[in-house]
């Protein structure tokens, strides 16, 4: 760097001694060399002398490699066939390793159409499920396996339908099977309490028929509970008894709830069954227009409704989340309210009483079955009230049939009596009794004519129609007596009284009729409490409870009594207008007869003879009645004397009609 400095001469002293340095290397350099020249010269001399050797090796070397060359054709040959066939070793071992991956994708797809063959369908879509998440992935890049994911949608697309054409089969099965389901299941629901109800309703019936009845016939058939003679026909044929999975098979709805929920559907299969089912539960609620005809109309009415719900509380327990308690709760709710304004509506119709009677027997069985399902059927035991008020009225119509038929036959005389025997048959049918009648000797008169003790067993058999109804019904005992009283009390005051009414009251009837049914009626008032001792004995129930209801038998026979009274005077004085119209008096007599006038003593001894037939009536009743007509009869008189059109009258017709007032006093 000093070179480049601004010192003078300082460029021109660094070249000299520049100079000087290269002087001093070439000396050095001669130097080296004047040394190993002689070296150099014999080194020379002797690459001079290997030459001629280098040229004999390499020609060795050539021939040589020519030699070796053409030796290791051969084994270039055979090595590369050896390259080749382990390029294909590996090839073949690539292959068998795809195979073994390819092979159970295969089978497990060969597996999955075997499954739709046999219809293994929720199988099927387990192996589909397999394929698509386990075996598929794995050799996804082959063409089959994109056709066969391709087709897989497709199948399960297939597996619906197959599914949901099973269950819509299984819908119709039901449908068709719902009659047969809900028949089974109620004679079951019967026969689990017929023996100990049939039991307790024979000992109650027994106890109260032997308390006054000495002869078992009456009601012997009647005492058979109705819905046992209703199955027993069943019993005698079909000794195992079937379920609703013996006559239906659930497994195409369990098939296909599987696959809807495996497929993720399951909400959409839960709507179309339930939607279905409703559309089922409406026709299954329609009634036929002539169900109320016959009792085989409402069976299988009902029968269809118990197989309906029977099928769905089947579903409800087997399946979780197909149906629900809320759902089958709802959908009862609804068939409750139609069935109980069809019933209301057919059963208005019906006018037959033991038709009704059936009808409440297999609502009463109905509501039974349903309940044991855990159905709620207070409703219908409430309709059953309804109907219990329609029954009574058809019986006190069919009742109304039989007074006038008995009050038609009846010959309104006292009741002859032969002997002992016959005499015990008649107190046996009617609770008679008489001291002083006893004391007689035989042949002798009962005071009652025959319509007394057929009335009498007619209310007893009423008595026992309208107990049928109130069996079954879930009520004590106290209630069942209540009922008994007052279905009694309204065939006693309206059907009875009005019979009692319209007879007084026909034209036919005359005066010795209508003192028969004055003795008739007291006889059947002092019956009425043998009427509420024997409705006391059915229902185990003491008169003596306070709230115990009483039969008015004795303000109706009262009333009747004195309609009867009331037409005995009428009838007594149109009687003696009859006599006094054929009256004929000569006014211009010169004098009179001496004796009464015939028409005066006809009606004298008319009413001597009425009088005898009144000596069975009490009293005040022929008291009254004998005021009356001699009442009528002076006013009569009374009038013919002092009527208008008469201008005048002789000393001789005077004389006349005091005879014939003197012969009335």
């Amino acid at each position: 760097r000093s070179v480049y400095d601004d010192q003078p001469n300082a460029h021109q002293r660094f070249m000299e001694k520049l100079d000087a340095c290269i002087r001093n290397h070439d000396r050095e350099i001669e130097k080296m060399c004047n040394f190993h020249h002689q070296g150099f010269v014999d080194a020379i001399t002797e690459l001079l002398k290997v030459r001629a050797d280098a040229e004999k090796l390499k020609v060795q070397v050539t021939d040589t490699n020519r030699r070796l060359q053409d030796a290791g054709k051969e084994v270039i040959a055979q090595t590369e066939e050896i390259i080749r066939c382990r390029v294909q070793q590996r090839n073949i071992t690539t292959v068998v390793e795809k195979l073994q991956l390819c092979l159970p994708v295969l089978e497990m797809y060969s597996k999955l159409k075997e499954q739709m063959n046999v219809k293994r369908y929720y199988s099927a879509l387990k192996t589909m499920e397999q394929l698509e998440n386990l075996y598929l992935p794995r050799v996804s890049q082959y063409r089959f396996c994109q056709i066969m994911i391709e087709n897989l949608p497709k199948l399960r697309e297939e597996i619906k339908e197959i599914s949901m054409s099973d269950l819509k089969d299984f819908l119709e099965s039901i449908r068709k099977h719902s009659d047969r389901i809900g028949e089974t299941a109620m004679k079951q629901a019967q026969q689990q309490k017929t023996f100990s109800t049939s039991l307790q309703k024979q000992n109650n019936l027994n106890y109260g028929r032997n308390m006054h009845l000495g002869r078992s016939r009456i009601l012997e058939t009647k005492n058979e509970i109705t819905l046992k003679r209703t199955f027993e026909d069943d019993d005698e044929h079909e000794e195992e008894v079937l379920t609703a999975q013996d006559l239906v098979d659930f497994s195409p709805v369990y098939r296909c709830l599987h696959i809807y929920s495996v497929l993720g559907d399951g909400e959409i299969f839960e709507n179309y069954y339930r939607k279905q089912r409703r559309k089922q539960a409406r026709l299954v609620l329609q009634p036929q227009s002539s169900m109320h005809e016959t009792v085989e109309g409402y069976r299988r009415y009902f029968s269809q409704i118990v197989g309906f719900f029977v099928v769905e509380d089947h579903i409800l327990h087997v399946t979780q989340g197909l149906v629900t308690r809320t759902y089958t709760d709802e959908l009862w709710n609804m068939a409750l309210s139609k069935i109980i304004a069809v019933l209301r509506t057919h059963s208005s119709y019906c006018s037959d009483p033991d038709l009704v009677l059936e009808l409440k027997n297999l609502i009463v069985v109905f509501a039974d079955t349903l309940q044991g399902y855990g159905f709620p059927v207070n409703r219908l035991f409430d309709l059953l009230f309804e109907i219990r008020d329609q029954y009574n009225e058809t019986l006190l119509k069919k009742w109304s049939g039989l007074f006038r038929d008995i009050f038609e036959a009846d010959n309104y005389s006292p009741i002859p009596v032969a002997n002992e025997e016959e005499y015990k048959i008649v107190i046996s049918k009617f609770p008679f009794q008489d001291p002083e009648l006893d004391k007689q000797s035989f042949p002798k008169k009962l005071p009652m004519s025959q319509s007394v003790p057929q009335i009498y067993i007619q209310v007893k058999e009423f008595i026992y129609a309208s107990l049928k109804f109130s069996e079954s019904l879930h009520r004590s005992s106290t209630e069942i007596d209540d009922m008994l009283r007052k279905s009694t009390n309204l065939l006693l005051t309206r059907t009875l009284s009005s019979c009692l009414q319209n007879l007084i009251k026909k034209p036919h009837i005359g005066l010795t009729e209508l003192v028969q049914i004055i003795i008739n009626t007291t006889h059947l008032e002092q019956a009425c409490k043998y009427l509420e001792d024997f409705i006391s004995n059915i229902t185990n129930i003491s008169q003596v409870t306070v709230h115990t209801a009483r039969l008015y038998g004795l303000s109706t026979f009262k009333d009747a009594r004195h309609a009867a009274e009331g037409e005995i005077y009428t009838k007594l004085n149109q009687k003696i207008d009859e006599f006094i119209q054929i009256a004929d008096y000569d006014w211009t007599m010169s004098e009179s007869d001496g004796r009464a006038s015939g028409y005066l003593m006809d009606l004298i001894n008319f009413l001597r003879s009425t009088f005898q037939v009144f000596t069975h009536l009490p009293g005040k009743v022929a008291q009254t009645a004998c005021m009356s007509a001699c009442q009528h009869l002076s006013t009569s008189l009374m009038q013919m004397l002092l009527d208008s059109e008469l201008k005048q009258i002789s000393m001789g017709a005077i004389q006349q009609f005091n005879l014939d007032v003197i012969q009335c006093e």
